[in-house]
């Protein structure tokens, strides 16, 4: 028994009956549970019960043991002085107020509903599963899990939006700097986003806008900063690139360091540092004000088209300095751009909205929902259990959901986990 399943048991009032009675025998009737607390303090504010013939407003405390009032030294703090009510799973020990009073208390061990707490100790029992409700989970409505995969994906945008606070802290607010870093970050994806994140990070952005009029000193300037120029190299492009680099590199003071080197093991060649890194290029090269219409644009389809991008010419017939391949453009692909909308594009609108006091959360859902679900293990895994996710944003919320619940075991504060142990069973 843990005691947030009490606190969920008070607040949904799980009991076989209405009529609660103190450990004294006073009938206690519940009027309002209050606002639940998570902070620190009396778990309920502002409840309202009827005590015998006594009405009282204040705060409720639970335990699972009366005994742990003195354990959790609450009788030392100011906050405790307004509980009016004590709710236990055992009562154990009579407590007293700063008069000496003693505190009214409920045991509930007895009176707790018996299909609830048969659901909870399933929900929370030993068996090792992938996630707690895996059994109840295919039965649980669609309209209830969608509407909190809503709620979940906006709270996974607050999270996404404490990187790029910390990123606007460090860059004095400039959201073009920090837009480069995100977007440089996620051309990376996970194999080379740290590596490509520390190149964008050992650049001052005044850099990119200034070598964004020639692409191919752009392309030389990234692909320079991220240690890909460093070895020797007959082809004439690595060579052009190369010395474009050096200039680049004693003109503008540059150091790369502590710049990550990026991998090529286990990677497609569509995602070899050398395409991406010259694809982002081409990109800032292209866009000249590429905040402002990330920031004014409104639908999938127009993204794609400030997205459509290839990398530069040579790279149509290349993976790799030196080595040719099969000729063909190597451009941003729609699932590419896709990530970058998931991962980027919306976290950015969402704190820049933010930022300047604007709900923007109906077009962020519609941009969310207008893009495809996420092929990953975690998603493909929930489908075999129900199919659900179908969208971005049905899928970005079963992300969180997993991490930040199942993972956790935070199934009294999940709606599906509420909604298991709700279920009525025959």
């Amino acid at each position: 028994m843990k005691e947030d399943f009490l606190h969920y048991a008070w607040k949904f009032q799980k009991f076989t009956t209405t009529q609660l009675k103190t450990s004294e025998g006073q009938t206690v009737k519940v009027l309002s549970v209050g606002q639940h607390n998570h902070d620190a303090g009396p778990d309920f504010f502002n409840a309202k019960v009827s005590i015998g013939e006594q009405m009282w407003a204040g705060n409720v405390e639970i335990h699972l043991k009366s005994s742990d009032w003195y354990a959790h030294h609450h009788e030392k703090d100011p906050a405790y002085d307004s509980v009016i009510l004590h709710v236990v799973w055992e009562h154990d020990a009579a407590v007293f107020a700063k008069d000496n009073s003693a505190i009214p208390t409920v045991e509930v061990k007895n009176i707790l509903n018996t299909a609830t707490l048969d659901s909870y100790r399933k929900l929370f029992s030993k068996k090792q599963r992938w996630i707690a409700c895996e059994q109840e989970f295919p039965n649980v409505e669609a309209f209830t899990i969608h509407n909190w995969l809503e709620n979940l994906y906006f709270e996974r945008l607050q999270q996404k939006s404490q990187l790029i606070l910390k990123e606007l802290k460090a860059s004095n607010n400039h959201w073009e700097a920090v837009l480069f870093n995100l977007l440089a970050k996620n051309f990376g994806l996970k194999v080379n986003g740290a590596a490509f994140y520390s190149m964008a990070q050992s650049l001052d952005f005044s850099v990119v806008k200034k070598c964004a009029e020639k692409p191919q000193e752009l392309e030389a300037l990234f692909l320079g900063q991220a240690g890909l120029l460093n070895e020797t190299n007959e082809d004439g492009y690595f060579q052009d690139l190369q010395d474009k680099y050096g200039y680049l590199s004693t003109k503008f003071k540059l150091s790369n360091a502590d710049v990550v080197a990026p991998k090529y093991f286990r990677l497609r060649p569509p995602n070899f540092p050398t395409i991406r890194l010259s694809q982002l290029a081409m990109l800032y090269a292209g866009q000249k004000h590429l905040l402002s219409k990330i920031i004014s644009t409104h639908n999938k389809e127009a993204f794609y088209e400030i997205f459509s991008v290839t990398a530069s010419e040579y790279w149509n017939t290349h993976y790799n300095f030196g080595v040719v391949s099969t000729k063909r453009k190597r451009k941003l692909t729609t699932a590419f751009i896709d990530l970058l909308l998931i991962n980027t594009v919306i976290p950015l609108k969402f704190c820049y909205a933010n930022a300047v006091k604007k709900d923007i959360s109906e077009e962020l859902i519609q941009l969310a929902s207008s893009i495809d679900k996420e092929d990953n293990s975690i998603i493909k895994k929930f489908n075999q259990l129900k199919p659900i996710a179908e969208t971005a944003l049905h899928s970005q919320g079963l992300l969180q959901l997993k991490k930040e619940y199942c993972d956790k075991v935070r199934c009294l504060q999940c709606a599906v986990g509420n909604a298991v142990l709700g279920k009525k069973r025959e």
